[in-house]
């Protein structure tokens, strides 16, 4: 099972949009851990403002990764982990802004496309248009709106990668600073932010497996990016001390909290008491 917004949960939601975001075009951003849902419950507002004739996109924080060949640089030059997508630092966070500008502007932004099965940006000319005075951008991730840990938080490793890759704590303290940095800048512009919380990270595993499967058959003869489950145990351990970091700091900020059970049943819905 996976998350199954119904209209009342969706009209929830834009109804809290509607009440941060003024008179601007709203942003709303959607956190999840890998596999709990992000996209599901996108397409299902966009449905729902497609239903009602608003003016729409999506923006996943997927679509800003670096290139391919940028990330093989940045590894090279900064520290090798980084050759893998996922962790702040991996993403090109001036282009989001520049989407995001030129959306607020009114104007028909292309919208950035990553394709997971390559592993790399697609290009330009294949990527999404959002519609001319968009009123919503749906802006959904494993990461977004998270908020950088305490220095202290990042001495001990948290998994056998970081033990024994990131020994010196190098890796994750420079994704970390660019948490702090510009991701904060872009997540700034987040309106309504919505977490899809996992019962924990145990989850996960299971999870992004299911989500590898979906990838692979969606890509058919060609699945040559597509991981087995010895490749995706080693890939979420890159996700994992922010993923935790999230699931116990956000649930207390998030305009709206969506409790998970495993199989990724809605457990509970609950809104902020306040606006942020």
């Amino acid at each position: 099972m996976t998350v199954q917004p119904d209209a009342s949960m969706t009209a929830a939601i834009l109804a809290a949009v509607e009440r941060q975001a003024g008179d601007r075009m709203a942003v709303l951003g959607i956190c999840g851990a890998q596999g709990s849902g992000k996209s599901t419950l996108a397409r299902a507002v966009m449905q729902h403002c497609a239903d009602r004739g608003v003016a729409a996109a999506t923006l996943s924080l997927d679509d800003l990764y670096l290139t391919h060949a940028e990330r093989q640089r940045f590894a090279h030059d900064v520290h090798p982990l980084f050759a893998t997508r996922g962790v702040p630092g991996t993403h090109d966070i001036d282009l989001g802004l520049e989407v995001i500008a030129a959306l607020d502007r009114g104007e028909p932004a292309p919208l950035p496309r990553f394709a997971k099965a390559t592993d790399d940006r697609l290009p330009p000319q294949q990527w999404d248009k959002a519609p001319r005075d968009c009123r919503l951008l749906v802006f959904e991730g494993w990461c977004v709106g998270a908020r950088p840990q305490a220095e202290a938080d990042l001495r001990d490793p948290v998994n056998r990668l970081e033990a024994e890759e990131d020994r010196d704590g190098r890796w994750r303290r420079f994704a970390n600073d660019a948490l702090a940095g510009p991701y904060q800048r872009l997540f700034a512009r987040i309106d309504v932010l919505t977490l899809l919380a996992a019962p924990g990270f145990d989850v996960v595993m299971d999870w992004r497996l299911q989500q590898e499967e979906e990838l692979r058959a969606a890509a058919g003869a060609d699945a040559s990016g597509v991981m087995d489950a010895a490749q995706i145990a080693r890939f979420i351990q890159h996700y994992e001390r922010l993923t935790r970091h999230i699931l116990a700091e956000m649930p207390d900020r998030a305009d709206l909290l969506v409790r998970l059970g495993e199989d990724r049943s809605v457990l509970s819905i609950r809104a902020a008491a306040a606006p942020r």
